[in-house]
């Protein structure tokens, strides 16, 4: 029978290192939420750190090296208040999982403008992701969990059978866990980006004069969004053999 076994000890130069590569991520993240994105310096995390750049260097071999670590942290905190907002909705509450995931993610948008910025806004100049690397596994991460929410309780047959409105989806890309029928990626990645479209416009301040109603507004276009998606989706009894 497996039994769970104990973590490894970090050494003394392990927990040293540890504490040190957290105190420079979080002084970087203080200066893009003080700044913005653009204005990321490794020179004044540095400075605010009291260490140099070349000592910096020594946890972070590049920029490019502590971006990445920056965009995999905000992702990574992005998908845990999503999954947080499911995991602590009221018992026999009627709002259905999709929509309190969305919501859980307008608020952590809302909540952290600039980090938002640093993981939808314009491109870093000079940056490029590591192909596969963190950043991709933690943006999967988010997309893993709303394809669940959208999906759960479907088969896969009823998935290969939905309507997804498009001529040719065999020829889109796996997304999410790369395991859909091309329907149901057409299906996610439309859901997708009218959800995060009504973010990006409050966040970016273009819904402003909304005031108080956004947020109600948001919680209708998810609903409506969730009935259009399943509505697309046939019954068991419906799917052709």
């Amino acid at each position: 029978m497996p039994t769970d076994e104990p973590a490894p000890t970090l050494s003394l130069r392990e927990r040293r290192r540890a504490a040190a590569t957290q105190e420079i991520l979080d002084a970087a993240e203080s200066q893009i939420t003080e700044h913005g994105p653009t204005a990321l310096s490794l020179r004044a995390v540095a400075r605010s750190l009291g260490m140099t750049v070349q000592a910096l260097y020594h946890y972070f071999p590049s920029r490019d090296a502590l971006i990445t670590a920056l965009i995999t942290k905000a992702y990574d905190d992005l998908a845990d208040a999503v999954q947080a907002a499911v995991d602590t909705a009221p018992d026999g509450s009627d709002t259905p999982r999709l929509v309190t995931a969305a919501e859980g993610y307008r608020r952590w948008a809302i909540d952290h403008p600039e980090l938002f910025q640093l993981l939808y806004g314009t491109p870093l100049r000079h940056y490029e992701a590591p192909l596969d690397g963190p950043t991709t596994l933690a943006m999967v991460r988010m997309g893993t969990i709303f394809e669940r929410e959208l999906f759960a309780g479907f088969t896969e047959p009823q998935l290969a059978a939905a309507d997804a409105a498009t001529s040719h989806p065999d020829g889109l890309p796996p997304a999410g866990t790369g395991a859909l029928p091309p329907p149901a990626t057409a299906l996610l990645m439309s859901a997708w980006g009218h959800m995060h479209g009504l973010v990006i416009l409050e966040v970016f301040g273009h819904t402003a004069f909304l005031g108080a109603h956004q947020a109600g507004i948001f919680h209708m276009a998810m609903r409506n969004l969730l009935q259009d998606v399943h509505g697309r989706i046939p019954a068991v009894g419906d799917v052709p053999d």
